[in-house]
């Protein structure tokens, strides 16, 4: 299922829901502008290669230890057009109103630490990975779950090829995340599975994104 749109109502320019999805499309613009061997030593330098923080590996492959940075500089990289389309798309539909109910700078510091949570679960649960783990999933999850709480009810236009449906927020996050889950597991359980998707990270920034979203609210609301 593929949103089209949602109905819950915003106040205010979601100014730095703006700044997020540019920023990711000027990296990657950059990242695929530059040579190929550079592309790629700058991905697994600033993307997240669990392996890299194991004990002695980070000079095994070559990477400096960097104090963790990567869990923040991975939220800002992506693999390929599709996939920065895609959670751009998402930021798009659904940050606006999770940004109107924190107001700028806290919805940033909730993204952020949503991203990094994400980050982090998928860390532990395949910490012997040795390529980097990118894009701005797991936080947007974050934001899924922060709306999912908020905007259970608000109505949100899908499209399943080649149908149109208007279902609510509930129903379709809570597929959303029934999918993570169901792939994070069955990656676990079955070897033979592969994997190109952080699930973890996914399930990792939503249930942050739902804990969390009350400490970053406004005090006061237009429709209080």
């Amino acid at each position: 299922m593929i949103p089209i749109r949602d109905t819950a109502p915003c106040y205010s320019k979601p100014i730095v829901t703006w700044g997020l999805i540019v920023s990711c499309t000027l990296v990657f613009i950059i990242m695929i502008s530059l040579p190929d061997s550079v592309s790629f030593r700058l991905l697994h330098i600033y993307g997240m290669v669990p392996s890299r923080y194991a004990n002695g590996m980070a000079s095994e492959l070559d990477l400096p230890f960097d104090g963790y940075l990567s869990f923040v500089t991975n939220l800002f990289i992506h693999a390929t057009w599709l996939h920065l389309l895609m959670n751009a798309w998402f930021l798009w539909i659904f940050a606006d109103n999770i940004e109107d109910r924190m107001g700028r700078w806290p919805f940033l510091a909730f993204y952020l630490l949503c991203g990094i949570i994400a980050t982090w679960l998928q860390w532990r649960f395949d910490p012997t990975l040795s390529i980097p783990v990118v894009g701005a999933s797991g936080a947007i999850a974050g934001v899924l779950g922060a709306y999912y709480r908020l905007y259970p009810l608000a109505r949100v236009v899908v499209l399943f090829p080649p149908l149109v449906f208007n279902i609510p927020a509930i129903a379709f996050l809570g597929v959303w995340i029934l999918w993570q889950l169901y792939n994070a597991t069955t990656a676990m359980v079955f070897d033979h599975v592969g994997v190109d998707v952080a699930w973890w990270a996914h399930l990792g920034g939503f249930l942050a994104g739902s804990l969390l979203y009350p400490l970053f609210l406004k005090k006061s609301w237009p429709e209080q």
